[in-house]
């Protein structure tokens, strides 16, 4: 093995002719292994260790230092050098990076086929631990087996993928160049797992509801359409969990929640995805000011988990999320940047010229979300809820008990972007009736994201549900929070995207 073995590949910068030479060059390697007798994709390497074990183990042995220990990693080929009769290999497997000594004088004609070998590769290495001369912990390689060929090269020598576009499209060329692509999706794995401990500790009953949906419900959303064949009818993709939650609660599964997928076939943003995981809980006998307070609890207590501290970084500011968070209503925090009072002016076409809407199709409930969306929500940095929704942009909650015209909900907001949503939930099935009757009109008008008239909702209502309050919380955005993400495909390991 020599040191122009150990050159760059860097297809994305050559050549296609260049790039081809590469794949057949690959090729030849593989046909080579398997005249060899070697099979290049065996089925298992058992008794395998991590990487990050073997480390550990022998943490602080000095330089030149070797050891009996004898352990048995596998990993793909980062980076490789060889100087005559020795080789090294550096490995890196989930948990960490080692590097391997390879001898000829030790391994005897099996050295000869490293010869074969890329970046890219995994093998897997049987040998000792020892200490090279400058201190670095290695394995010498006593045997070793080829456990994939790889017959692509991986992206610029696993010294970092930048293209922003490949790697969101190419995720699995991301992950293999990118540390902090890694990470971020183990953040991810750990929020999820701590959000689910959460809810189970607090006596939260999980349940599955239909993804496949005859009527769609529970936000202001356009669907995904599909067709049923056997059944002959069409049906929706949900855009939210709630009304067959509520459906639990009815039953008397008094604390329950669903951490799944939506979709809505919505614009794609930084904040924006057709796909996107959510996290519901319904709570009988609670109200928005207690879903506010659980939610602060419990993002503060998963990013204490997962973070190791109740604080973000955010923009190049650090951002606590220890209770208790900001909260004002939403006309008041309207007034605070735009300087529009919103319980002035009632008027939809009054509303409509103050803020400059060209949207004829837009009702007065919408003007207010699009003025909010424009001037407030940026701003809203530190934790904050916003209170005390128009009823009108709230279909499912329950009147103000103080406020006429007002529901009792609230958004949370965290670094411009919101994550969550919540509820003291509309439990009277004849309101709930002449909502939906509401929300008809908005139909009429020419609103594709209004919610239609669910029968089977009322239905169910008319059964009784006691009080409750209800969360949505975006896992994808809480994610972006905790790992101080820009976009929404920073979190989501497939991201939608244009062709």
């Amino acid at each position: 093995m020599t040191d122009s073995e150990n050159r760059e590949e860097k297809p994305d910068e050559g050549s296609a002719e260049g790039f081809a030479g590469i794949l057949a060059e690959r090729r030849e390697k593989l046909d080579r292994l398997r005249a060899s007798g070697v099979n290049p994709f065996p089925h298992s390497f058992p008794a395998r260790e991590d990487i990050a074990s073997v480390l550990a183990a022998h943490e602080g042995l000095e330089a030149g230092a070797e050891t009996d220990s004898v352990h048995r990693i596998t990993g793909r080929i980062t980076a490789r050098r060889g100087h005559g009769k020795a080789a090294f290999i550096d490995l890196r497997d989930a948990t960490g990076q080692i590097q391997v000594h390879a001898k000829a004088d030790v391994l005897g004609d099996p050295y000869a086929l490293l010869d074969d070998l890329d970046l890219g590769d995994f093998i897997g290495v049987e040998g000792r631990a020892i200490v090279t001369r400058r201190g670095q912990l290695s394995i010498e390689a006593g045997s070793w087996q080829v456990l994939a060929k790889a017959l692509r090269p991986p992206p610029d020598k696993f010294h970092g993928l930048e293209d922003t576009e490949t790697r969101y499209r190419r995720r699995e060329l991301d992950l293999i160049a990118n540390n902090e692509s890694r990470e971020i999706f183990r953040i991810r794995a750990r929020t999820v797992s701590e959000v689910r401990r959460w809810l189970d500790d607090h006596g939260f009953f999980e349940v599955e509801t239909p993804v496949l949906q005859p009527l769609y419900g529970g936000a202001l959303a356009r669907p995904f359409v599909t067709h049923h064949n056997a059944l002959d009818r069409q049906l929706f993709l949900r855009i939210a969990t709630e009304l067959y939650l509520k459906r639990c609660v009815v039953g008397g599964i008094d604390k329950v929640y669903e951490l799944g997928k939506d979709f809505r076939n919505e614009g794609i943003s930084m904040k924006h995805n057709p796909e996107f995981t959510m996290l519901e809980w319904y709570e009988a006998y609670a109200d928005y000011g207690d879903t506010a307070a659980e939610l602060e609890e419990l993002v503060s207590g998963v990013s204490e988990k997962v973070l190791g501290k109740a604080e973000i970084e955010r923009d190049g500011r650090t951002i606590s999320l220890a209770p208790p968070w900001h909260r004002i209503t939403l006309r008041d925090a309207i007034v605070e940047h735009a300087g529009i009072d919103i319980d002035e002016l009632t008027d939809r076409d009054a509303l409509s010229e103050a803020i400059g809407n060209e949207d004829e199709t837009a009702g007065w409930g919408k003007l207010v979300d699009t003025v909010f969306s424009r001037e407030v929500e940026p701003k809203l940095i530190e934790p904050t809820f916003i209170l005390d929704y128009p009823e009108e942009l709230s279909p499912f909650a329950k009147q103000h008990r103080e406020k006429p015209g007002k529901v009792e909900r609230w958004e949370a907001f965290i670094g411009g972007v919101e994550i969550a949503n919540s509820f003291t939930e509309l439990n009277d099935p004849d309101e709930q009736r002449r909502r939906f009757e509401q929300q008809a009109a908005e139909i009429d008008r020419g609103d594709d994201e209004a919610q239609p008239f669910d029968e089977s909702f009322i239905e169910a209502l008319e059964q009784g549900m006691p009080p409750t309050g209800g969360v949505g919380l975006g896992i994808d955005r809480l994610v972006m929070m905790l790992t101080n993400s820009a976009s929404l495909r920073e979190v989501v390991l497939f991201p939608a995207m244009r062709d």
